[in-house]
Order: structure tokens, then sequence, then C-alpha cells
């Protein structure tokens, strides 16, 4: 008999894992696909390796890896040098730092420093108790009334952090922002793959059973509370359950509506899963090089930014994530990832011709758009592939492929759900704490701690 069960190996579930193998209880971790991460992964390809979510996140990540991982995972957090814009209503480059950003909007955009340190200090005082009414786009008419330009600088990169829009609460942006701004953005050295063999190491050395390839597919329940799990076909007999899946399917599939208050499964059911992404990968022939020209680019065509526009079947707008030999040492392959929001109805209907043609379209715009930055770009790749919401559905089961969990509003039925099944957890994505691999992880901690105390109650 285990303690708890971990039903999937993201961040969050990892986090939790390791966390909860460190305070003593026996731990299962089961993943349904063949290696560890969630959408934290890396896949190779023809001899190339691609990492698929390592694009970047906040210093805070290094302070999260040391406390939860160890001192080893720290040393490898590392900054990014430079991060590009270009658009027509402006083109420049950043450290993406609070000092380099205040410099930015008041040089570049002519925004009179008192206003940028009143943003600054405003964003700083934000956090989940706040009043959820301003939207970002009040938020930014207060300080930068009419300024799109600015919106813009302010806005685009966080809407690919976390698929955040300008109508949705402001402190759904601003905590992630300020997350960002306070040093910078950071990658793994090494990257994702490094990291997942340490983690799983880890893991290892701590006590935690590691499945994968293997799902868990039912909670168990009996006298009202959490008693075991279907992990790969068999019963498992476990104290609680931390489920590392998307929270639809944590709450209706793991566990199952008759297992729910009524109110509570009409409010999930009005719960907005986030938007979710297409991705290209570009793999550069061995002995060929980049140039430098940025760790991130963010590239658009558009007039002005628009949410909807980002995620446009046409797409207009995209992230280059440029791996260079330098975050992998020792190697000396050279990738390009161009990430890209995008919306899973315009592509779950698409019949087979259609959807092959869309993946080939998101290609070529990709080529056409880095091109500007490498000329004859084409002459040296010898890889692509393209991955879509339908992608990211198949290999995470994430609904509706998407790619940060839910909107904002799903944190209190993430919260609340060990109120309506005791002794099942939901941890990962869950928009407002904060997204990415930060928010993961995070969330990940926090959950494992509420475990904790409820398997110490049943000690007791």
């Amino acid at each position: 008999m285990y303690d708890i069960v971990i039903a999937g190996g993201g961040l969050g579930g990892l986090t939790a894992a390791n966390r909860l193998a460190r305070a003593g209880w026996k731990v299962l971790l089961a993943e349904q696909h063949i290696q560890l991460g969630g959408l934290a992964t890396f896949f190779r390809r023809k001899g190339h390796l691609f990492d698929v979510a390592l694009h970047g996140f906040p210093v805070g990540m290094k302070k999260s890896l040391r406390k939860y991982w160890g001192a080893d995972f720290a040393s490898r957090v590392v900054q990014v040098k430079s991060i590009r814009f270009n658009n027509p209503q402006y083109s420049l480059e950043s450290t993406f730092d609070k000092a380099d950003f205040s410099r930015k909007m008041t040089g570049e955009f002519k925004i009179p420093s008192q206003t940028v340190d009143a943003f600054f200090a405003e964003i700083a005082s934000m956090n989940y108790y706040d009043d959820q009414r301003m939207t970002t786009r009040e938020l930014f008419q207060k300080f930068f009334p009419g300024r799109t330009d600015v919106w813009r600088f302010l806005m685009e990169p966080i809407s690919y952090a976390n698929g955040s829009t300008l109508d949705e609460p402001a402190i759904s942006y601003g905590i992630v922002f300020g997350n960002f701004m306070s040093e910078g953005v950071y990658t793994f050295l090494g990257g994702t793959d490094l990291m997942l063999g340490m983690m799983r190491d880890e893991l290892r050395r701590n006590g935690v059973e590691l499945l994968t390839g293997v799902p868990v597919t039912k909670v168990l329940v009996d006298s009202g509370r959490v008693s075991g799990a279907v992990v790969g076909g068999r019963n498992v007999a476990c104290k609680a359950v931390v489920s590392n899946a998307s929270l639809f399917r944590t709450a209706f599939e793991l566990a199952g509506r008759d297992l729910l208050g009524e109110e509570y499964a009409r409010g999930l059911d009005s719960v907005r899963p986030s938007t979710s992404s297409c991705q290209v990968y570009l793999g550069i022939k061995r002995g060929e090089k980049l140039p430098y020209i940025g760790d991130l680019v963010f590239d658009s065509t558009y007039p002005e930014y628009d949410s909807a526009a980002l995620c446009a079947p046409r797409i207009t707008s995209r992230t280059f994530s440029v791996y260079y030999p330098e975050i992998r040492p020792g190697s000396d392959e050279y990738s390009i990832v161009a990430s890209m929001n995008a919306r899973f109805q315009d592509w779950e209907g698409l019949s087979p011709e259609e959807y092959a043609a869309a993946k080939d379209a998101l290609v070529e715009d990709a080529f056409a758009s880095v091109e500007r930055y490498v000329p004859g770009i084409r002459s040296i790749v010898d890889y692509t592939c393209a991955a879509t919401p339908l992608t990211f559905r198949r290999y995470t089961g994430h609904m509706q492929g998407a790619t940060f969990g839910t909107k904002f509003e799903g944190l209190r039925f993430s919260q609340e759900l060990p109120r309506q099944v005791p002794g099942l957890f939901h941890t990962g994505s869950v928009g407002i704490i904060m997204s990415g691999w930060l928010g993961a992880a995070n969330y990940g901690v926090i959950v494992a701690n509420e475990a904790d105390r409820y398997l110490a109650t049943l000690d007791a």
C-alpha cells in the first residue's frame, strides 16, 4: 500500500512527489506518457533534440528549484541574454528586467518616469486576493491611455506565457508580469532532457516509485474518502491521490460527477480552458551555425496588439525560441522552435488532407518569418515538423489541447476539490497563481503541503 499516488509527471506532479517523499510518505508516481515532464518535455527526431516548453521562466524558478529540488538544479538556472521585439509599431531588444523595461518605457516610448514607477508599484502590490474586477485593458488605460504600442510591449510576451487577454482580470496579468520583471528571463543550462533526468534521479533517491507509459484512470473511494486508484488497469491501495492531469479530467473522469456536488460540477462546467498552441520545429544541419539573433524573438506583422489575432487560424504573430550550443554545453546543435497561440476549434474539424495542408502552411509561414532574421535559413535546415492543438491533446490529454490549464477562474475549483472528494488533490497550471514552469512547480508544493497535512490527520 502506498500513502499517496501521483497521477501525472508534469512539473506540478514531480515537485509534489518529491516534496511528499522528503516528508517521509510512500509515493507512487504514474505518468501516461513514455517520459516525464508533461508539457515541460523534449523529443528527438532525425538526430535533433527539441525542447517543447523551455522558452524562459522568471528568476523565481531558481529559488524554487534550490528549495524543493536542490542546489545542483539552481546552479543551472542562467539568464538569457536578449529578447527581441519586431512588429509594425516598434523594433527593439531588451533584457526583460525591470531596469531595462523602465529605460525602454521612458526612452523608446517617452513615458514619464513617475508614470512608469507608479505602474510597477501597482503591479508589485497585486495578489490573488485583490479585487478581480479590473481588467488588464483598464489597467493599461489607467497608466498609458491610448498607447497601444506600450500595451503591446507590456502584453505580448505575457500572452505567450499564459494565454491571457486584455479583457481578463488585471491580476492574472500582473502576477505573471511581476514575476518576470523582477530580474529578467532565465533558462536551464543543459536543456529539458538534463533537468528531467536529474529530477528522475532525485525522486528515486528519495524513494519515489516511478512508472511511465502507465495511466491513472480512476480514483477509488471508500466510506467517502480516497482509498486507492486504478493504475495501469490494476487497483492500487493508497490514502490519497494528487492528480497532475487536467482539472476537468481529474474531476469528471478520475473522480466522476457522482462524487461531486451539483453546484461544484455546474460551476466547473463553466470554467474555460486556456488557449492551446501550435509549434514549428526547425533542426539545423550539423556543421552549420546560426548567427546570434536573440534568445527569444517576438515577431508579428499585425498592425496592433490583438488577443484574438494571436490565435487566428492565419497566424501573424509568433515567438521564436532559439537554442544555441551554449545552452547544452558540449553540444554543437542549433535549433529554432516557433510557438503560436491557437484555438482548438480551428483545428478539430479539419479533414486529414486539410490538416496536413494547414501544418505545411505553419512550417512555410515560420520559414518566411525567420528568414527576415536569418536569410537563407531554408538551406541550413534539414528537419522540420509541426505540432497543433490536436498534438497537445494527444500527448497530454488536456481538454482542447490547453497549454496553460484553465483560465483564472479554475483555481477555485482546483483548491476546492479535496472538499468534494476527501483525499483527492489537483495540481498543475490553473491560470492565476502563475502559469508555466514556475507556476506549475510552486502549485505542486502548495498542493503537496495540503496532502501532507491530510495524510498526517489520518495517521494521528
